[in-house]
């Protein structure tokens, strides 16, 4: 009989013909092994979260009465490629006996009927359906995405008489503005943002009464805490739960690094904010001034460069002179281009206060004077959600017929947004300057105001706009063809 050694990028051993399933030495073999009630594996993108939290259930799998609960806050990130249940295939299908199947949920079982179900919480309101239910090992993908109150509730529902004690195992990335970093904050250096190092892995012991979290560094502790409250003393008993958070990073996941070295590179390149996130694991940094735009990294250049590209201009639009209160709404277009450089040069920047009719006479001129100075010009626009938004859409199509238009709904906040163009802005840490031209002009002082304040500033419309013109640059997406109705012909539309 031979063997042989196949290894995964996530960090698992495989070892054939007889087959082990193992974590990879470091914080996921702490993951596996740590007797903590409740265990957050959490930090860097690309640590091997998701594959210890798949490998947990496994030891089980030989107990007819255990059942695990795997859940991610949205159904598609359960089923997408590359989701859970992709993921779960290429550990599960090793286990002899082992049988996926697709209802009444996704889950697999086990020949000795212990089975590992997988599932989604999209809101508060989903934890109803799972009322009454008896749940030996809870696992969170990605615990930030979910609320405190899912997790709380969930965790009633962590009980079970298959003689294995209920625990709940999660995953997650940094997320500075998330209940989970108020959570482990006692495993975090609240100064850097990063975990301390010799805390990871050290249990606590919680006690939660009233929504109010107490913290003690002994069981003992936490009982004596409880029975202070008034509570008897049998109750107190079961009152705590112990905990641990353990810090990964990629730097641990050896054998991805090893099998795709351009990973590191990839998350090198995100914007600041998301590079501390995803790559340092940093729990304090989050989006704030002068963090994701700074005027000093970017080029100053007298001239419009002749190597541009490719065109587009962003729009923010406000519908109205005045927002709710009362304070004044602008609508915001940034021209963008992309130069054979691969640099990107900020061109031109309008900002003006209108009512919905001058907004729509400015975009119009302003495709006019776009296309006879640069060229073909991408015009970028916003669409509301729902039948409005289309209604809008298509009066504005049909307004600028003749001109290349493209009109999508945004999607996750402005912050979201603005991260790949910050990432450009910014570039690759140690580079005194970015990827970003600006051209010398009157609205400079202006549009970097804005851009070094967002996202704490009041507006936030340039920004937006920016984004806009950025992503369309990169979508390289398809232009909306000329209206049926128009008189133009092919050519004279991209022109």
């Amino acid at each position: 009989m031979f063997r042989f050694t196949c290894r995964t990028t996530e960090g698992m051993v495989i070892v054939m013909a007889k087959i082990i399933l193992a974590p990879q030495k470091g914080p996921q073999e702490m993951f596996l092994a740590t007797s903590a009630d409740v265990c957050v594996y959490g930090g860097a993108a690309g640590g091997g979260k998701t594959f210890g939290l798949l490998l947990e259930p496994l030891r089980h799998k030989n107990n007819k009465d255990f059942n695990a609960v795997i859940f991610r806050r949205d159904y598609t990130q359960v089923t997408a490629p590359g989701g859970l249940w992709d993921s779960s295939r290429k550990i599960y299908r090793y286990v002899k006996g082992s049988y996926p199947l697709k209802t009444p949920k996704l889950h697999w079982t086990f020949p000795s009927s212990a089975s590992v179900n997988f599932a989604h919480l999209g809101s508060d309101d989903d934890c109803e359906g799972w009322q009454g239910s008896q749940i030996t090992m809870i696992g969170f993908d990605e615990l930030t995405h979910f609320s405190e109150y899912q997790f709380f509730y969930m965790l009633s529902r962590n009980r079970t008489d298959s003689g294995v004690v209920p625990y709940i195992r999660a995953t997650c990335n940094p997320d500075a503005d998330s209940w989970v970093a108020e959570f482990i904050k006692w495993w975090i250096d609240q100064e850097t943002g990063y975990p301390i190092p010799e805390r990871s892995g050290k249990i606590r012991w919680m006690v939660r009464l009233n929504e109010v979290i107490s913290w003690f560094d002994t069981r003992q502790e936490a009982v004596e805490a409880a029975v202070a409250t008034g509570m008897k003393r049998e109750e107190a008993e079961t009152m705590p739960k112990s905990v641990t958070f353990i810090a990964s990073t990629l730097q641990d996941n050896k054998i991805l690094m090893k099998n795709d070295p351009s990973y590191l590179a990839n998350l090198q390149a995100l914007a600041l904010v998301e590079r501390e996130r995803l790559l340092k694991g940093n729990w304090k940094i989050k989006a704030a001034a002068g963090l994701m735009f700074k005027r000093t990294k970017v080029n100053m250049l007298e001239n419009l460069p002749t190597d541009v590209i490719l065109w587009a201009r962003g729009w923010d639009l406000a519908a109205t002179s005045e927002d709710e209160n009362g304070k004044p709404a602008y609508t915001a277009g940034v021209l963008i281009g992309k130069r054979k450089n691969g640099r990107y040069i900020v061109a031109d920047v309008i900002n003006k206060r209108l009512d919905s009719a001058e907004v729509r006479e400015l975009i119009k001129m302003t495709c006019m004077a776009d296309r006879a100075k640069y060229g073909k010009v991408t015009t970028r626009l916003p669409q509301d959600p729902g039948q409005a938004g289309k209604a809008q859409a298509q009066s504005f199509l049909k307004f600028l017929a003749g001109f290349t238009v493209k009109i999508l709904q945004e999607s996750g906040d402005k912050v979201t947004r603005a991260e790949p163009f910050s990432a450009q802005w910014l570039g690759l840490e140690g580079m005194d300057k970015g990827n970003v031209d600006v051209l010398i002009a009157p609205w400079n002082e202006e549009y970097f105001n804005q851009m070094e304040n967002f996202p704490q500033s009041d507006f936030k419309d340039m920004v937006d706009a920016s984004s806009s013109a950025f992503t369309e640059i990169e979508s390289g997406g398809t232009y909306s063809p000329p209206p049926a109705e128009s008189s133009l012909g092919k050519n004279s539309y991209w022109k």
